[in-house]
């Protein structure tokens, strides 16, 4: 699975940005559905999430009221709105999911967990 997460960029403390990650194939084959970021020298925070089954995207507590993950299936995109974004938002931010069926390997990335993911985009926040 290629997932290429696209949109990173240089933004100033309270400025927004929005990711993209163009899905392989249909939305409806993944179970879960999300994003994770990752600091140098940190371990990977999950961003947001949803699952099939789940009416609500789960976010990470720092992130909930600025950031919405939100996604489109006629276009199989997923997208991650960042508004008011801090200093502490600066990472790499990964599109990630878990396969509807298959035999994988999870990785736990609170409050997510993901099977797959790929390249991801750096947001860096600076004044």
């Amino acid at each position: 699975v290629q997932l290429q997460a696209s949109g990173g960029g240089l933004v100033q403390p309270g400025g927004s940005l929005r990711l993209s990650c163009e899905l392989p194939g249909f939305t409806s084959d993944y179970d879960t559905i999300g994003w994770f970021r990752q600091a140098p020298g940190k371990e990977r925070e999950g961003i947001s999430c949803i699952s099939s089954g789940e009416t609500d995207v789960r976010y990470r507590e720092s992130v909930k009221g600025r950031f919405t993950m939100s996604r489109d299936s006629t276009k199989n995109t997923v997208y991650l709105e960042m508004n008011s974004l801090k200093l502490e938002d600066t990472a790499v931010y990964h599109c990630a999911t878990t396969p509807m069926s298959g035999h994988v390997v999870y990785t736990l990335v609170e409050p997510c967990v993901f099977a797959s993911w790929g390249q991801g985009t750096l947001v860096t926040v600076s004044s």
